[in-house]
């Protein structure tokens, strides 16, 4: 459940923090006083677009943290899912909004918009307007059938959704395959031309590698030949000016002293060293020029070769491998064309024979909905009678689609009669917005067991109702606040005394600014917030009495009901 909101700097909110209970918990307050301001809040968390006119005036950020003690054994597997793990069974989802750009954490750790949105729908539903009109779309009302009977249709599903992924597979690969004998023979001519092309070269793996080097080195050969013949040069013995033959000057010269100092000995065997070095080096050389030879040729060939494949690494791939790769692969597909016919049928007879295993599969799942149909049409029936619907028939239609889907074959829409003597039609030509939102809130109530979501925010669930209705409607809010914690923004008494936490939202002048604040209500202070619900500007002592024995009643139902 939301344990903790803490708002700073969003709009007329300076800084406020709330300690929400379990159950049922009620906000009320003047029009105008923030109540959007706060859902609005928790919008943020749930991924609404942020702005910097979010940010109160001369505040350099606003930031909004909701702290969540988790107990659902199914939302806390739906986090694992997301790599989430609570500390001590809480989650913490902050988000600080500054001009331009916002910075989203959960548990401490910068997050995207996207996983705190995911997160965030796995501990916390708002249920505002926008939502109610969404019960007015055929995919929003199979949702809540198969969310409803999930035990058995989401395996039905799963086996679908199989089922179809291996059928579309094999009709795309068929559609593919669809072409004209003359295709077929081109396809047949192209695919001969490129085996042959690569086997012609005889390729061999590192064969490029070994003969660019190659080629390097006869492509250089004059110029490796000019400054190594300079090297032998100047490190031979054939001049005065080569290197062996100054050092054999040198060392006959330092010879004549070392009978005359004993310690020159040391560095007459090093100039002898170096001597000899220089000997081997140039003698080594000298070979290796004598070996180096350039065939024009060998060149020719060698570079003949090279340009074949690097042409064929260019077609087929980057690399020797590449190129042999693609042959084999080439070769499977001329094998298959080979056996065109056969493979059609072949493809055909799959084809047939998925597509008899989804129809099987998706009449199975339609059976599985039509059964749980039945029950959440008297469920529902049973829910709009408690919700002052008097006389309401209603049912759910199905009608099998032309083409298969991965959620089965089933197109279904909620039929409503309201009044006596009217036809069933499909609730957007009958229901109000008052309407909508009691049928929503009756599937919740029949949901609310079965939801993995611990806190649900109702947001404009008294429009267009009033009186026995409205009475009604906070009966049915008491049962889901059974199962869920729920946060709930009214402006009708009968509501709000129902109310296990209640929360009154205010605005006031501080010195030239407006602010929003918000903090729970004792007895006395509830009953008071009642009367001003009931009686508006001016609470007289009727109305007051009015309030607590309307407060008192309300607790006396939620006793004998929830016993």
């Amino acid at each position: 459940m939301l344990a903790h909101l803490h708002v700073k700097n969003l709009a007329l909110i300076e800084e406020i923090e709330v300690e929400f209970g379990p159950g049922l918990n009620i906000l009320t307050g003047e029009t105008g006083a923030g109540k959007s301001i706060l859902l609005g809040s928790m919008q943020l968390i749930l991924g609404a677009k942020t702005s910097k006119n979010m940010i109160r005036e001369n505040a350099a950020y606003a930031l909004v943290e909701l702290l969540f003690q988790v107990e659902n054994e199914k939302a806390l597997e739906a986090l694992k899912e997301l790599d989430i793990c609570p500390e001590d069974g809480q989650v913490l989802l902050s988000r600080k909004i500054m001009d331009g750009r916002s910075i989203n954490k959960i548990n401490g750790e910068t997050s995207t918009v996207g996983q705190m949105k995911a997160a965030a729908a796995c501990l916390l539903d708002i249920h505002g307007q926008h939502e109610h009109q969404s019960l007015l779309y055929q995919d929003k009302q199979l949702a809540i059938l198969d969310a409803y009977g999930k035990e058995k249709i989401l395996p039905a599903k799963e086996k679908v959704s199989q089922a179809y992924k291996e059928y579309s597979k094999c009709k795309t690969e068929l559609n593919s395959m669809n072409m004209d004998e003359e295709q077929r023979n081109r396809e047949l001519a192209f695919l001969e031309f490129e085996i042959k092309e690569i086997e012609k070269a005889d390729l061999k793996p590192g064969e490029d590698e070994e003969l660019e080097a190659q080629y390097r080195k006869m492509s250089n050969a004059k110029l490796i030949i000019d400054s190594l013949q300079l090297v032998h040069n100047l490190t031979g013995y054939e001049s005065k000016e080569g290197a062996g033959e100054t050092v054999g000057e040198a060392l006959r010269e330092f010879s004549h002293v070392t009978q005359y100092d004993s310690e020159l000995l040391p560095l007459a065997e090093t100039l002898t060293s170096v001597d000899s070095l220089l000997n081997d080096f140039n003698r080594e050389l000298s070979a290796y020029l004598e070996n180096l030879t350039f065939d024009e040729g060998e060149f020719y060939e060698m570079e003949r070769r090279l340009d074949l494949i690097n042409g064929l690494k260019a077609k087929y791939g980057h690399t020797i491998e590449d190129v042999l790769a693609y042959r084999k692969l080439q070769e499977e597909k001329l094998e298959k064309l080979r056996k065109y016919e056969e493979n059609l049928q072949e493809l055909k007879d799959s084809l047939k024979e998925l597509e008899n295993i989804l129809e099987k599969k998706s009449d199975e799942l339609s059976e599985i909905r039509k059964e749980y149909s039945k029950q959440l049409e008297r469920k529902i029936v049973q829910g709009l009678k408690d919700l002052n619907f008097l006389d309401v028939d209603f049912s759910i239609d199905f009608q099998k689609k032309k083409n298969y889907a991965d959620n089965g074959t089933d197109d279904i829409q909620y039929l409503i009669s309201t009044n006596p003597g009217e036809s069933q039609k499909p609730l957007g030509q009958i229901v109000s917005g008052g309407e909508l939102s009691r049928i929503m809130l009756a599937l919740k109530a029949i949901l609310a067991d079965r939801d993995q979501i611990e806190t649900l925010i109702f947001d404009e669930i008294d429009t267009g109702i009033s009186g026995r209705t409205a009475q009604k409607v906070s009966e049915k809010m008491a049962v889901i606040g059974q199962h869920h914690q729920v946060l709930c923004i009214t402006h009708l008494p009968q509501i709000a005394a129902m109310a296990d936490s209640h929360f009154e939202i205010e605005k006031h002048l501080q010195g030239t600014e407006t602010i929003t604040q918000i903090h729970v209500l004792e007895e006395n202070d509830s009953i008071r917030e009642l009367a001003r619900l009931l009686g508006g500007a001016k609470i007289t002592p009727a109305v007051l009495e009015n309030a607590k024995e309307m407060k008192e009643l309300a607790q006396k139902q939620k006793n004998t009901r929830f016993k």
